[in-house]
């Protein structure tokens, strides 16, 4: 695949073969500490001619800090255009995208705490994954168990802006593994306030904890623009993340995009959206 750097106008336009978002409303026990279920929301584009008999691969895709699940196909409907076509075009195969919310309620988006990202990983296990795919047509085939769920990694992936970024990290990559075999971190991985080394020891023991375990990563699909706020950040535990480890091998496994003159916006992350869909489940 060559990388672009500008979204292609004729995936802007509108596309004749139109997918379909719908809200998937959900209960999650998991936040002890609050002792209360939690009602929560998500949005899932279906694509065209979505066909309960077939399996599709399936992409859950988290926003970034101070919004919701609306993010990325609601405030920016351009998203779905941008699925449609690539669908339509044959640029990747029709999938389903989950967009959950990260935070607990609507005063709980103006929280400063991100510890969200690392406690997100019990309603994704627990609640959110098991409710989706019990509904819709995975490669689970409607069986959420725990060791069924194990067994379709390879047709699930995760990905996230900027604290969506560090949720794919925390969430979904360091806990569970095991569920996802694709990844897709867009801007950034422990933020402004974050261990670099302690995050590159976290990074290094999940990939050699279940390389062990036979358990592999299919890819790592990182990207950053080069004027992003989040980018020396993540620029700098990759780097030390492939200079330690031998499970992380670019060209097999991982890449890192870089967008000339990208900044911390949505311009950028649809174009990450855009190319790791060229990747994951191939």
């Amino acid at each position: 695949m060559e990388y672009i750097y500008e979204m292609p106008k004729e995936f802007l336009q509108e596309c004749a073969e139109k997918g379909k978002v719908e809200r998937f409303e959900y209960v999650t026990n998991t936040y002890d500490s609050e002792n209360k279920a939690l009602n929560k929301g998500a949005w899932v584009y279906l694509p065209y001619e979505y066909d309960a008999s077939k399996k599709y691969n399936i992409l859950y895709l988290m926003h970034g800090g101070g919004v919701t699940e609306d993010w990325w196909f609601k405030m920016f409907p351009e998203t779905v255009t941008i699925l449609d076509n690539m669908i339509a075009k044959k640029v990747c195969e029709p999938c389903i995208i989950v967009t959950p919310c990260l935070y607990h309620s609507s005063d709980d988006v103006h929280t400063r705490d991100e510890s969200r990202t690392e406690n997100f990983k019990n309603e994704l296990r627990k609640d959110l994954i098991p409710g989706i795919e019990s509904k819709y047509s995975t490669y689970a085939g409607g069986n959420v168990s725990d060791e069924n769920l194990v067994k379709t990694r390879d047709h699930r992936a995760f990905a996230g802006l900027s604290l969506g970024s560090m949720t794919t990290y925390r969430a979904a990559f360091y806990n569970n593994f095991d569920l996802f075999a694709w990844y897709g971190p867009f801007s950034g991985c422990c933020g402004p306030f974050g261990n670099h080394d302690h995050e590159v020891e976290r990074i290094i023991n999940t990939l050699t904890k279940w390389h062990k375990k036979g358990i592999e990563l299919s890819y790592m699909f990182c990207c950053n623009g080069d004027a992003d706020i989040a980018y020396a950040e993540h620029k700098d535990i990759m780097e030390k993340v492939l200079a330690k480890s031998d499970v992380l091998v670019p060209g097999k496994n991982y890449d890192f995009y870089l967008i000339p003159g990208g900044v911390h916006d949505m311009k950028a992350w649809q174009l990450d959206l855009y190319h790791a869909l060229q990747i994951f489940f191939k």
